[in-house]
């Protein structure tokens, strides 16, 4: 049985420092160090892990942050899962987990950044949390030395999750999310992985034009209501906002 935890003993701190060189293969240099999780849980922020018995299989970490307008939010760093725990709902338990602990101290916003070519994060993001994504930033940390980067730009989209919305109550409940009227959407191929690996030419001329319409499109004053999931490619549909 997986439980979930608040981190702060040395011990957990390493291991999640460890877990991520297991699950991006980063070096040393991009790796988040303990002192950084020690620093987010002194300043307000988050760090979790996720337990199968004494065993770490998953971590978030998360810092606090302030918008303009003065709103206070959390933004949430990195999560990851080790790959024997994937599709078991770990995920899902340490990011309901991330929500309940915010609204305790009355933080109503996370956001965090994910790759717009992996569709099953997307689909995880919109679709099992409820998110929405009115955000968008171009090579957002630089090349990174991880391979499941394949070399390309860091492009991002921002998962805005507004914790009290009738739209993320409704979805962590597993209840359908509110409907809206879809005006625009952009397809991406579901083997991206694949293409990144073999036709790397390809997958940065597919992660440019994607780029290129999600930032049209948030100019237009949409955002990403849904992903949708289909047997060789994926889509994100775009709404007015109201």
């Amino acid at each position: 049985m997986i439980s979930v935890r608040t981190i702060t003993e040395t011990s957990d701190l390493r291991e999640a420092v460890r877990l991520q060189k297991i699950i991006w293969g980063f070096e040393d240099l991009e790796l988040l160090p303990v002192r950084l999780f020690v620093v987010a849980h002194r300043v307000g922020g988050q760090t979790m892990a996720a337990f199968d018995g004494d065993k770490m299989a998953g971590f978030l970490i998360a810092v606090p942050g302030i918008k303009t307008d003065g709103t206070h939010y959390l933004h949430s760093n990195m999560m990851g899962v080790l790959a024997e725990y994937r599709n078991l709902g770990v995920g899902r338990q340490l990011k309901l987990a991330q929500r309940e602990e915010a609204l305790a101290r009355g933080i109503e916003m996370v956001e965090w950044t994910f790759d717009p070519l992996e569709l099953k994060n997307a689909f995880f993001n919109m679709q099992r949390l409820g998110a929405v994504v009115e955000r968008y930033v171009l090579n957002q940390y630089g090349i990174t030395s991880s391979s499941l980067h394949g070399g390309l730009p860091t492009d991002r989209c921002i998962a805005s999750w507004h914790l009290r919305s009738e739209r993320v109550q409704r979805v962590v409940a597993g209840e359908p999310a509110p409907e809206v009227e879809i005006v625009e959407r952009i397809e991406v191929p579901n083997e991206i992985g694949l293409i990144r690996q073999e036709r790397p030419a390809e997958a940065r001329e597919i992660q440019a034009s994607v780029s290129e319409r999600f930032l049209e499109y948030l100019r237009r004053d949409l955002y990403v209501a849904r992903v949708e999931r289909g047997e060789t490619h994926g889509a994100y549909l775009f709404a007015k906002r109201t």
